[in-house]
């Protein structure tokens, strides 16, 4: 990578939310990545491709692999890849853009719908300390859905079986079997059953 530190070192540090400081190797790192992941995605989003080609780049770019029956349509942006975790059967739609330095966990038979974004950096609202970006993760739960248009904030859970809106931005955790909407996301009713 030319920074000097491993992806297995550099998503420890993130996974554990330590702040990217301008100018530290952290920060350098997540910088190469981010060059490597714009060149794969580049590779995913302006060639005609099977899903299993796409399948096969979805691996490349979270550098671990992607079950066989994951499904996207691109156009898809990330600006890391490699702290992506991807389940059995999920469905991405296209035009999403995953910010997945903090880490991106994405559960079986999850649906992400076109235009989704996930975030998982944020900043500090000290104007003296803004440019350093701190990682939490997002979880998406078995089979939750995330509707068309809808922001996820760093730190949310999703949880198993939830619906998200359309257009919701979710700035906190969603319960399991609850139907989310509005920004900010609230709780609109539970999924009986």
């Amino acid at each position: 990578m030319g920074a000097g530190m491993d992806v297995e070192e550099f998503l420890a540090r993130m996974d554990a939310g330590e702040a990217a400081l301008p100018g530290s190797e952290l920060a350098r790192t997540m910088d190469a990545l981010a060059e490597e992941a714009v060149r794969l995605c580049m590779e995913l989003n302006t060639q005609l491709t099977t899903p299993e080609e796409r399948v096969e780049v979805m691996s490349r770019i979270t550098g671990r692999e992607v079950p066989a029956t994951f499904r996207i349509f691109p156009p898809f942006t990330t600006d890391c890849g490699k702290n992506i975790r991807i389940g059995e059967r999920v469905f991405v739609n296209s035009g999403c853009r995953f910010q997945d330095q903090g880490g991106i966990t994405i559960g079986d038979d999850a649906l992400i719908g076109h235009n989704v974004v996930i975030a998982t950096l944020n900043h500090d609202l000290d104007p003296s300390l803004r440019a350093a970006t701190v990682p939490e993760p997002v979880i998406i739960g078995n089979r939750a859905w995330i509707g068309a248009n809808a922001t996820v904030l760093p730190g949310v859970t999703i949880g198993e079986g939830a619906v998200v809106a359309a257009g919701a931005v979710v700035t906190k955790d969603v319960a399991p079997r609850t139907i989310v909407g509005g920004v900010p996301a609230r709780r609109i009713r539970e999924i009986g059953g």
